[in-house]
């Protein structure tokens, strides 16, 4: 799901989190309630949100291909 976290004037109007800090305020529905934010909008964004494509084979080979020569 991509969102856009700056306004026209390319302002930021998201604040960004570390995992660190999810963790410190006791994990995802904490962090999510202590924020304000609201799961269930969440949730009803992610429905509404196009499917996931899957990778072709061309972008399957490459990334198998990386990740043998990451090892």
């Amino acid at each position: 799901m991509k969102t856009n976290l700056s306004d026209k004037n390319g302002i930021r109007t998201h604040k960004s989190v570390s995992p660190e800090e999810i963790i410190a305020a006791g994990g995802t529905t904490a962090f999510g309630i202590k924020s304000g934010k609201n799961n269930e909008t969440l949730k009803k964004a992610l429905k509404k949100s196009p499917k996931p494509e899957p990778f072709t084979e061309e972008e399957w080979g490459s990334l198998m291909e990386q990740m043998a020569n990451d090892k």
